[in-house]
């Protein structure tokens, strides 16, 4: 019987990890245009994309700024120090146990997968005290909660300096959570990297479980009802995604709530799927009611009498709920916002 083949690895000094949204490509292509070819750690990059996003206008824009080759990620490969790896559209990246790549299609994370979040969870899990964490520009928090797993297994964190983001939530969110290393503009942060992965590494620290129990969650395409029981305590409303049960998992400053299928949200990012989902089932009920008032106009013209007056009467009431529903779906509320590109 043969014996499975191991994978090779090389030393990793340290492993970068960048999260990015609204803006990423500008700014990570500002970012990897300061490292050179012989940069001596791998580079993993999760970019908020539309599901129906090939991604190759980020990858092609990063091998254009920079020495550094990038490629897609692929299950298996093993870390290269020196070489980009950028997360597949509608796939989250992850680290796995084995130091090597795992792209799935797990259940999104803050609405977005790719996300943040399981990338930079699953990368203090496997190199600890090793990694450095870079948010980026966006809207909303992803990935406030994945540097916070970093911090707690002792790696790096550094954010964006949010006067230098074009969007500048994501960093504000994530430093009103946590106090990083480092804020800085993106232009200072090339320098800076070298610097860190020059220095030997803190003592690493023992993994905390909750961190363990969400990168396993992320791994494994599956419900996973006792995980998410020892995370958390159940709440009164549902996942907007899948229907289910959600856990608020209260573990430091972030308050986030998941479903036992694997759908994860920071409470801005569940407000604002909340959101979607509600203007979604508006704009059924506002063809529903339309048509409705239409069947009892065709209704009132066609009869005589005391079904006439009543088809009438009740076609305009119809029209009373119909620009109600027009009056919310007309107002501006900032929750709807998306950082996906069309």
């Amino acid at each position: 019987m043969l014996k499975p083949k191991k994978i090779k690895h090389q030393p990793i000094p340290y492993v970068i990890v960048i999260g990015a949204s609204a803006g990423g490509l500008e700014v990570i292509s500002q970012l990897v245009s300061q490292l050179q070819s012989d940069f001596p750690a791998p580079i993993l990059i999760v970019q908020h994309i539309s599901s129906d996003a090939t991604g190759d206008v980020l990858l092609d824009g990063i091998n254009r700024s920079g020495k550094l080759q990038c490629s897609h990620a692929t299950s298996g490969d093993a870390l290269v120090n020196g070489h980009i790896y950028l997360a597949p559209s509608d796939h989250h990246l992850l680290i796995d146990k084995e130091l090597t790549i795992l792209v799935t299609k797990g259940a999104t994370e803050n609405r977005s997968r790719p996300a943040i979040d399981p990338l930079f969870r699953s990368a203090a899990v496997a190199f600890g005290n090793k990694v450095i964490g870079i948010l980026l520009t966006g809207y909303l928090d992803d990935g406030t909660a994945g540097l916070m797993a970093i911090q707690r297994c002792g790696g790096i964190c550094i954010i964006q300096d949010p006067s230098d983001a074009p969007y500048p939530d994501m960093p504000k969110n994530a430093l009103n959570q946590l106090k990083p290393d480092h804020c800085l503009p993106v232009a200072e942060m090339g320098g800076l990297l070298y610097q860190l992965v020059s220095k030997k590494a803190a003592k690493r620290k023992p993994v905390p479980k909750d961190i363990l129990i969400e990168s396993a969650i992320a791994e494994r395409v599956l419900s996973d009802l006792p995980s998410v029981n020892a995370l958390g305590d159940q709440v009164p409303f549902n996942c907007p995604n899948c229907g289910g049960v959600l856990w608020k998992v209260a573990i430091g400053a972030a308050k986030r709530y998941r479903c036992h299928t694997g759908h994860s949200y920071t409470a801005a990012a569940l407000l604002a799927e909340q959101t979607k989902k509600l203007e979604e089932t508006m704009w059924v009920a506002l063809r529903m009611f339309e048509e409705r008032k239409n069947l009892l106009t065709t209704m009132a013209v066609d009869s005589k009498g005391a079904i006439a007056k009543s088809a009438s009467e009740r076609a305009e009431a119809s029209q009373v709920h119909i620009e109600r529903i027009r009056a919310i779906l007309l107002a501006d509320d900032k929750g709807t916002k998306s950082d996906l590109p069309n």
